[in-house]
């Protein structure tokens, strides 16, 4: 199956592996890389000398291509993405943030990017300074979506600007990536789907938990990480949307961050209350929400942490590898794509 994607970034299939933290990590991306898609290494947890380590380690495993991401808005982003220059990744995904300094650099080496938007807006900005291509999130996806499904953001966006364009949220099989493509899409990215695969090393409770659950069993808030976002209803989500913003927690989750990123705690914290009022609600709400996802995906635990999980953990009924999901969805979206001919 070729598109448009799969000729930018030289790929076989139009699968992407969305960049999960403690989840896309270089053996991940490496076995999605390996199997035809494009694997995109999570950084947001690492810091500079470990987002290194762990693209090393990415061109160790396959000669493949890959991704590595950069959220900007998180502590030490903007270190992580100058690293991932360095190493001429040859995908570079950004997300909340303005990434033209980084399409720049990366074009200067022959390197693509991909920006991450959640409306038409950021879309046309994103496209006006040489983005490659978008991951365009819909309303059903884990973690950080838009207000907007996929069904309408996707046809949007396509009439909008003129780049290839990832399907992401509600897609976990073929008739998702066959639905995506007659959306105008180029490709789609999974997150919940592969997250629930062999090589995941997501805590094998949640692996069973994303198989017991329906599209009824996630919620969508801003007072978990104060941005909008989607996760499992579980008792541990269900205590942080209801303590919404807590400073005082904050300032104690926020050492794990810290030590996260190789920073002095006490500095990060000045730094950021010296920043203002909103910066300080934004860190907040980040410390916390990053022990919470912690808790979930590395030990399972969410009675304390807090699962991301998309509406399409109602179609994840079985753990296969990644190459099988992959190879499960191009064949299935074949399938429809002729079945659809004959009609």
């Amino acid at each position: 199956m070729k598109t448009r994607i799969t000729e930018l970034f030289s790929i076989q299939h139009p699968v992407v592996l969305s960049g999960m933290s403690w989840i896309s990590i270089p053996e991940m991306v490496a076995a999605v890389s390996e199997a035809g898609g494009l694997g995109i290494l999570a950084t947001g947890v690492y810091n500079a000398t470990q987002t290194r380590e762990a693209v090393r380690k990415v061109k160790e495993l396959t000669d493949k291509p890959f991704g590595a991401n950069a959220t900007l808005y998180f502590p030490g982003a903007r270190a992580n993405a100058k690293v991932l220059l360095e190493e001429q990744v040859p995908v570079i995904n950004f997300s909340m943030g303005k990434g033209d300094w980084i399409v720049k650099a990366a074009h200067e080496y022959g390197g693509k990017v991909i920006g991450t938007v959640v409306n038409e807006e950021h879309a046309k900005k994103a496209a006006a300074y040489g983005t490659n291509a978008l991951l365009v999130t819909g309303h059903e996806a884990a973690a950080h979506g838009g207000e907007m499904t996929t069904l309408v953001l996707v046809p949007n966006i396509a009439d909008a600007v003129d780049v290839p364009i990832i399907a992401a949220g509600g897609i976990g099989d073929g008739r998702g990536l066959a639905a995506a493509l007659s959306l105008g899409a180029d490709a789609v990215a999974m997150g919940t789907r592969l997250m629930n695969t062999k090589e995941s090393p997501i805590h094998d409770n949640c692996k069973r938990l994303a198989i017991e659950k329906g599209s009824d069993d996630t919620v969508f808030t801003t007072r978990f990480d104060g941005q909008p976002c989607r996760v499992m209803k579980a008792p541990g989500a269900d205590k942080a949307i209801r303590r919404g913003l807590s400073l005082g927690r904050a300032f104690f989750t926020s050492r794990e961050v810290a030590q996260m990123m190789g920073m002095n705690h006490l500095k990060m914290a000045a730094g950021v209350t010296a920043s203002g009022w909103k910066t300080i609600k934004m860190m907040a709400f980040m410390a916390n929400a990053f022990k919470a996802f912690r808790l979930a995906t590395t030990e399972g635990d969410v009675d304390k942490g807090v699962l991301p999980l998309g509406q399409v953990t109602a179609l994840v009924n079985d753990t296969p590898s990644v190459a099988e999901v992959i190879d499960r969805v191009v064949a299935e979206a074949d399938t429809v794509i002729e079945r659809l001919r004959g009609l």
